[in-house]
C-alpha cells in the first residue's frame, strides 16, 4: 500500500477539507498515478469531492463508520473491514488518498509515500507526519524542481523501512 499527497514546507496538506494549492502537475501526476487502481480515503476527503461523488475510474473504498452503504463506492465501517477488504487487491495498486487521520492511521502499513512537496506555506489547518524527521522513512527517488502554476515543486518517493503487516 503507498499514501499519495501533495505537502507544503511545512507538511500541511490541506486546509478546511480541501486543497491547499491548485498544481495541474500535482493533479495530472495524481490522476496517471491512481487512475485504474484502489483509493483509500476516509469520509471527509470523499465529501470534499465535487458532489461527493468518488473518483472515477478508481475502486474507492471509503472508512465512514456512520456512513451507509453506497452503490458507487465501497464503504466500510471499521479498520478491520478496511483492511480485509484491502487484502483483497495488489498491494502495490492500494493508494491512501486522505485525509489527515487516514494518513496517520495508515502510514505504518504504507510501503511508499508519494509526496509532491511545495515549496511555500499554504496556510493549512491539517498536517501530515515530517517524513524527512522519521528514521523509518527514507528518500529513493527526488525529482527536479520544476515551476509549474507559480510554484515550485518536486516528487519525492519515501520507502518505508519498517512496514507493519496488517490483518
Amino acid at each position: 500500500m503507498k499514501a499519495i499527497l501533495h505537502a507544503d514546507r511545512d507538511w500541511g496538506i490541506g486546509k478546511r477539507n480541501g486543497l491547499m494549492f491548485s498544481i495541474p502537475a500535482d493533479m495530472k501526476f495524481f490522476r496517471e498515478t491512481t487512475t485504474g487502481n484502489v483509493v483509500v480515503m476516509g469520509s471527509n476527503t470523499l465529501k470534499s469531492f465535487p458532489g461527493g461523488k468518488p473518483l472515477k475510474n478508481r475502486t474507492n473504498i471509503v472508512l465512514y463508520p456512520e456512513g451507509e452503504k453506497r452503490d458507487d463506492c465501497i464503504v466500510v465501517f471499521s479498520l478491520e473491514e478496511l483492511f480485509a477488504e484491502i487484502k483483497k487487491y495488489d498491494s502495490d495498486k492500494v493508494f491512501v488518498i486522505g485525509g489527515a487521520m487516514m494518513y496517520k492511521t495508515l502510514l505504518p502499513y504504507c510501503d511508499e509515500v508519494l509526496v509532491t512537496k511545495v515549496d511555500a506555506v499554504g496556510g493549512a489547518d491539517a498536517f501530515f507526519e515530517n517524513l524527512d524527521e522519521n528514521p523509518d522513512f527514507k528518500v529513493v527517488s527526488e525529482s527536479q524542481p520544476q515551476e509549474t502554476n507559480g510554484y515550485t515543486v518536486k516528487f519525492v518517493t519515501y520507502k518505508n523501512l519498517s512496514v507493519r503487516k496488517h490483518g
